[in-house]
């Protein structure tokens, strides 16, 4: 008996006996089912979070594991993805800044944008890549700054 219960698009199937894979390289396969043969490709694996997708024959498919140790993960909350806590934004690289898009004060979540430097002629949205709450912005505008010097801080 399998320990690992299977969902494809969302509902959950049973496996059966018969489907024969043979696996091209880790990425393409060939599915063989009562005398027809599938074109499948893996499109897409988060094994870590129990899911992969899978193509075949131009048709894309969420699988899904779920076992009694992935019910055990869940419910001790250690499923969350990690997200990382911000300190410092340093600048990647030289240049001018042009335009300061967040205060002291304001949280911060992944992909908002905190600060416009200008770089050899083109001007660079840095984003967080993080989570944290602005404690002080360390550059003011038109500040000329060096590779890794700290822009912004949080607490």
């Amino acid at each position: 008996m399998s320990t690992h219960i299977w969902k494809v698009d969302g509902k959950v199937v049973t496996p059966s006996k018969g489907p024969e894979i043979k696996w091209e390289d880790n990425r393409f396969f060939t599915l063989e089912w009562n005398g027809k043969k599938y074109l499948g490709e893996v499109t897409e694996e988060k094994m870590e979070q129990g899911y992969i997708r899978v193509k075949i024959n131009h048709r894309e498919f969420l699988l899904e594991k779920e076992g009694k140790l992935d019910t055990l993960i869940k419910e001790l909350g250690l499923d969350k993805e990690k997200i990382k806590k911000l300190k410092q934004l340093k600048s990647p690289m030289p240049g001018r800044v042009i335009g300061i898009l967040v205060k002291p004060g304001d949280s911060i979540v992944v992909g908002d944008e905190l600060l416009t430097l200008e770089a050899m002629k083109m001007e660079n949205v840095l984003k967080s890549d993080g989570e944290g709450v602005v404690k002080s912005i360390d550059v003011i505008l038109q500040d000329v700054v060096e590779k890794g010097k700290v822009l912004i801080t949080f607490e």
